[in-house]
């Protein structure tokens, strides 16, 4: 089965790099071997998306991506999912209290909210000083990230250029050059979030994997393959492509093998919205 191969290969890599598993080595720099290694472990099981709650795993399942305040799965790949380029909903109040001149802000000085995300407000990536005033608040998230065990990071909202005026696309991957660098410092490997809009731009900005939502549904799964080797794919129940089944979709030529069927709310195991297949 899957999971035996899995535990086979992780086998290899923990024994290779001392760690346990789920475990980082927190300012120890990020190693690209000891990742590969890694990575080809996990592929050998399947992938879970658990931003709306942690949930327990089944021993298929080798990579697991949870909110930066939720515990890692201790899986093969732990996965910390940071809101990087906006605000959290819930979040507006501190950050216009504590951060004020960092909010992105329309021409009547209020805080421009996303349009895809009306709960959410956008960071001012747009100067220099903003970029590393951001970058170091985030940095702290991810430094945390790597304190609690986690392997990778995933950096949300890269392409929120693409829905405001008022930030650019060199703006917004040179605040991302600068988070890929923290979290590499904190042995992490980093993860771009969707935005195929910044094409080899984005790879360069040194990510060493891509998350993507909707890559099958919006035919771009080969896109991403082409600029990233390691990619880790979220569709949604509800939404695939031309009423196809999600068995359908991962029979497709050129779909990434670690990708995974999900609700639009991410319900937690044991809600009745709850979704889950893998590929």
């Amino acid at each position: 089965m899957r999971r035996h191969a899995a535990a086979a290969v992780l086998a290899v890599v923990l024994g290779a790099t001392g760690c346990a598993a789920g475990a980082s080595d927190a300012g120890a720099g990020f190693d690209e071997a000891a990742f590969e290694d890694r990575w080809t472990a996990a592929e050998q099981g399947g992938l879970d998306y658990q931003l709306g709650g942690a949930s327990d795993v089944g021993d298929d399942v080798t990579v697991v991506v949870r909110d930066r305040e939720a515990p890692p799965a201790g899986v093969v790949l732990d996965v910390c999912y940071v809101n990087a380029f906006q605000t959290q909903p819930g979040e507006l109040e501190w950050w216009s209290r504590e951060h004020p001149e960092l909010l992105l802000r329309d021409a009547a000085g209020d805080p421009v909210a996303d349009p895809a995300w009306p709960d959410e407000r956008i960071l001012d990536s747009s100067t220099p000083s903003s970029r590393a005033a951001i970058a170091e608040i985030v940095g702290e998230w991810i430094d945390g990230c790597a304190r609690a065990g986690f392997e990778a990071v995933e950096l949300d909202n890269l392409d929120a250029w693409t829905r405001v005026d008022g930030l650019s696309q060199a703006g917004t991957l040179a605040l991302a050059s600068m988070l890929v660098d923290r979290a590499h410092a904190a042995g992490l490997a980093a993860a771009q979030k969707n935005a195929l809009e910044a094409g080899q731009a984005g790879a360069a900005a040194g990510f060493d994997l891509v998350i993507t939502e909707e890559c099958a549904r919006f035919d771009e799964c080969g896109a991403y393959g082409a600029l990233h080797d390691r990619h880790l794919a979220v569709e949604y129940a509800g939404a695939l492509p031309d009423g196809a089944t999600f068995a359908a979709v991962c029979d497709r030529p050129g779909q990434p093998p670690l990708m995974v069927l999900r609700d639009a709310g991410l319900a937690p195991r044991g809600d009745p919205a709850h979704i889950l297949e893998r590929c």
